[in-house]
């Protein structure tokens, strides 16, 4: 009698925080922004529902520390909003199982050196002990320079690096008309994969959850010639 005393106890108990399962993920790792004083960054946030119900959440806060000069907005498709100002129209839908790479963090780097962090906290419109958080780190610096420039495309640098499930590749063709694309190489040159760079985008995710851990290089080819090769980790 005493047992199951006990046992509906830690029932009552513990049942909400049974209650508040993470329903959804967040696959991308902390984003990173970081860059030059004065100039702006777009990343890509993915996220999983990995329940057999449609979800429905909404961004209930920002907590941590965005610079007085720096500005951050969440985008959905091509809708951008200030959670500042508005907080409740920033939702998002994902049906059973759905992956959405459509969701965005746009920062803008602001007037002085800083750097600091972030989150966005967001909860579940029914049942709001169901929430994931996006975290956000930022580094503003004076003359960190571009990435890479070329006169038909700027390239930024791969990241997170070293990564274990996504990693990014933001880039502006400058010239629509070129054909660029990125090639991806073990160590020792056997070719990994390769992806075209569509004019009508400005970042390329690569899906490295399959790759073995270690040394990759990533090749960058405009008109199929080599530009510049630079270096992936990948770790598990």
């Amino acid at each position: 009698m005493k047992s199951l005393f006990r046992f509906l106890t830690w029932l009552l108990l513990f049942a909400p925080i049974l209650a508040g399962a993470q329903q959804v993920r967040v696959l991308s790792e902390a984003v990173e922004f970081s860059g030059d004083i004065g100039s702006s960054q777009r990343k890509t946030v993915i996220l999983q529902n990995e329940s057999n119900q449609t979800k429905t959440y909404f961004l209930k806060n920002v907590r941590g520390s965005v610079g007085s000069s720096q500005k951050v907005r969440v985008c959905l498709n091509d809708q951008c909003f200030d959670p500042k100002k508005d907080l409740a129209k920033i939702s998002i839908k994902l049906a059973p199982g759905e992956i959405v790479t459509d969701l965005y963090l746009e920062f803008e780097m602001g007037i002085a050196e800083t750097r600091g962090s972030f989150d966005l906290f967001f909860v579940n419109s029914e049942n709001i002990r169901e929430n994931f958080v996006v975290e956000a780190r930022y580094e503003v610096a004076s003359g960190a320079g571009a990435d890479f420039l070329h006169k038909d495309i700027k390239l930024g640098e791969i990241y997170p690096n070293p990564s274990n499930r996504v990693a990014q590749i933001d880039y502006e063709l400058v010239n629509p008309a070129t054909k660029a694309k990125i090639s991806i190489n073990s160590f020792i040159g056997n070719p990994i994969a390769e992806y075209e760079l569509d004019p009508e985008r400005n970042s390329l995710l690569i899906n490295v959850t399959d790759f073995q851990p270690g040394v990759y290089f990533y090749t960058l080819f405009i008109d199929n010639k080599n530009v510049v090769t630079k270096k992936l980790q990948v770790k598990k």
